[in-house]
């Protein structure tokens, strides 16, 4: 993470760590749907005595061990083979509790992700600056930051998180300026799917479009694969990430002749697990839609009760409307595989 990789797509699991069934067919659906990097609860001891278990069961997917208060949490989890911690160093007790953090995560190569929250402040910021703002939440990140610097840890990942999506950028763009980290981006707390994505694809996207972040999670109150898909699509949409399907649709108007919104959101969902780079357009009418199909990889174009099915730019054949979808999906997986 950071020094030039990729961005990674995050997602939390859902269910109980120590629910050894439950926990690890949610991370495998995760990783199916191309999650890079998963982080599980540990709120006590049984759950952070079954990393070790859900380790060996998917030990080739990332975990992050989500710990709050309690610093032998995080020892037991670093002594069990966790990859990542996330731990605010602030909140589990004296300096001495931070360095034993620190050295046990040293020692095993465990970096730890800080994660301020704007809902979550410390006090004195509160009164400094009588509300969160971008500069608040920075000057608690450093806080944090300084007391494992000062045990010699920097192996550090940070997010700065808030409901507010102006609030979230500035909080991003003022930390990039200011730390050296990688940064982990979200908004947190943004509600149910539709409107989470919403809210997720404008704060992570202009930050990912100004060069900021590492990794990402779109927090959701929703299944936590719906946030996997979210991320990646956010990833594509910012010319981040490549591999999956690139659908174009045209949005419905008094030209289109076919059932276009129930033949694009058929396409859509059985194309969703293709992992080919391609375009395919699903257009409506005669005006804009042969061109777009033209310069898409599959596509097919609407007419009254009928339509074209396109490949690279050139006819296939025309169709009735109701031969349109399996046409184009028998083509597109005749070729690329399903």
């Amino acid at each position: 993470m950071g020094g030039g990789a990729a961005v990674s797509v995050q997602s939390m699991c859902n269910v109980h760590t120590q629910d050894l069934p439950a926990v690890t067919a949610q991370i495998r659906a995760l990783r199916a749907a191309g999650c890079d990097i998963v982080r599980v609860a540990v709120p006590d001891m049984d759950a952070a005595r079954a990393v070790s278990a859900v380790k060996e069961a998917v030990p080739d997917v990332p975990l992050v061990a989500d710990i709050h208060f309690d610093y032998r949490l995080a020892l037991e989890c670093a002594a069990r083979g966790i990859d990542k911690i996330r731990i605010n160093p602030g909140n589990i007790g004296g300096a001495d509790k931070v360095a034993a953090v620190a050295k046990a995560c040293a020692e095993r190569h465990v970096p730890i992700r800080i994660g301020v929250n704007g809902g979550s402040l410390e006090k004195p910021l509160l009164e400094k600056y009588g509300h969160p703002t971008a500069e608040a939440i920075v000057e608690s990140a450093a806080g944090h930051i300084r007391l494992l610097n000062d045990c010699g840890f920097d192996d550090i990942c940070l997010s700065l998180k808030s409901s507010s999506v102006p609030l979230t950028v500035a909080a991003y763009r003022l930390a990039a300026e200011t730390f050296p980290y990688p940064l982990h981006l979200g908004v947190t707390e943004t509600g149910t799917a539709y409107n989470g994505v919403v809210r997720s694809a404008v704060g992570i996207g202009a930050l990912l479009m100004e060069g900021i972040g590492d990794t990402v999670r779109v927090s959701l109150t929703a299944d936590p694969v719906e946030e996997v898909r979210a991320g990646l699509a956010i990833l594509r949409a910012a010319g981040l990430r490549r591999g999956g399907v690139r659908l174009v649709s045209c949005p419905t108007c008094g030209r289109t002749e076919i059932d276009l919104i129930s033949l694009a959101h058929e396409v859509e969902e059985r194309l969703q697990n293709v992992k080919a780079d391609i375009t395919v357009a699903v257009m409506g009418c005669v005006v804009n839609g042969p061109g777009e199909a033209r310069e898409a990889d599959y596509g097919v174009a609407g007419g009254r009760g009928c339509g074209l099915l396109f490949k690279k730019g050139e006819i296939v054949r025309r169709l009735p409307e109701n031969e349109l979808c399996s046409a184009l999906l028998e083509l597109i997986e005749s070729e690329v595989g399903r």
